[in-house]
């Protein structure tokens, strides 16, 4: 069965894919053995990331990037992480309409995956989907979070390019990108430009980006104070490194769409010219590595605990200050340590 799935998905079956990535978002039987068959295969999609705070749009606009990619003869997969239920672990907002522009194309693929409690809003389950969408051949994989905050980070281990949207009149948003967030951003995108505050938003963010190259005046530079900072609306790719551009979009009028499109192409283009795309990709295997590292302790560890009669027994002994936590972890992890030590050795 998996032999046949994995088959199907290479040949293009939309089918097996949508199979495939269930079987991994429920981790049933065999999905490892399938994204190992698969992994081989990956390498070839561009992975851009869509993360902002509620409410700046990024379901209209990945709706309409879809729809613009495909314009342009581009395959898409889309992965849309929903808040997780707190009761079934499902997500919640999964069986809403989301892509209404692509509805019935069978080239854009489009699943809602739960977060699972992830702190970033992503779970182990996402990369794995990604690397089936890349094995099928998808062009561009685009991943929509929940939203932003300072776990929001996480997206970084799974895309290429991050872009971040930001509201108009989002002075408190703005505060929190300040916070952490900044650094992610590969794009800003100003959605809902039309709006009231555009403007603000616009220029307060350039203000942080010219602060973030060390610079607090957007005076500086040779050709005045007006071109210095609309030099921030260029992407850069000198020896100074990529300058995230600034792009005003109003999304469910597919305005700034295609200019979006375009300077996430700048920065791919960048990455490759700079050497920096092998950079981030082993940045995203050395952070997987380390998930399914700490996954797999954790279920292992978890199994010793239950052959020893579960964790009640410590915890009262721990009460009742016979021994304590510490010590509780090395009896547990003992036995363990044990055996890699010894084929370490052999």
């Amino acid at each position: 069965m998996t032999d046949d799935l994995v088959e199907e998905l290479l040949a293009g079956k939309h089918r097996a894919l949508a199979r495939v990535i269930t079987k991994i978002e429920n981790r049933q039987p065999g999905y490892r053995e399938i994204v190992s068959r698969l992994h081989e295969h990956t390498g070839n999609a561009d992975v851009i990331g869509i993360t902002g705070s509620p409410g700046a749009g990024k379901s209209t606009l990945v709706d309409k990037m879809a729809a613009t990619y495909r314009e342009r003869g581009l395959t898409v997969g889309v992965i849309a992480i929903d808040p997780s239920s707190p009761f079934t672990g499902g997500a919640v907002l999964g069986d809403r309409i989301r892509m209404g522009s692509n509805v019935g194309d069978m080239d854009v693929f489009f699943r809602s995956m739960s977060a699972r409690g992830s702190l970033g809003g992503l779970s182990t389950a996402t990369t794995d989907a990604v690397k089936a969408l890349d094995a099928f051949g998808k062009d561009r994989i685009i991943i929509e979070t929940v939203g932003a905050g300072q776990n929001e980070i996480d997206i970084v281990k799974m895309a290429d390019t991050v872009a971040v949207l930001v509201p108009p009149g989002a002075g408190d948003d703005v505060q929190m990108l300040k916070a952490g967030i900044l650094e992610i951003a590969d794009v800003f995108a100003v959605n809902k430009a039309d709006l009231k505050g555009a403007d603000r938003t616009v220029q307060e963010l350039r203000e942080m980006i010219q602060y973030r190259q060390g610079d607090v005046s957007v005076s500086a530079g040779h050709h005045g104070p007006d071109a210095a900072i609309e030099d921030l609306d260029k992407p850069q790719g000198d020896d100074d490194g990529w300058l995230p551009p600034i792009v005003e979009t109003v999304a469910n009028r597919d305005e700034g769409v295609d200019e979006f499109l375009e300077a996430l192409a700048d920065h791919r283009e960048y990455l490759v010219s700079a050497g920096r795309l092998a950079e981030r990709e082993r940045t995203r295997h050395r952070e997987e590595i380390r998930t399914l590292l700490r996954e797999d302790m954790s279920k292992l560890l978890e199994e010793e605990i239950e052959y020893r009669g579960g964790l009640e027994e410590y915890v009262e002994r721990v009460r009742e200050r016979e021994t304590d936590p510490y010590t509780v972890s090395d009896e547990l992890l003992g036995p363990l340590a044990e055996c890699v030590r010894r084929k370490r050795e052999e």
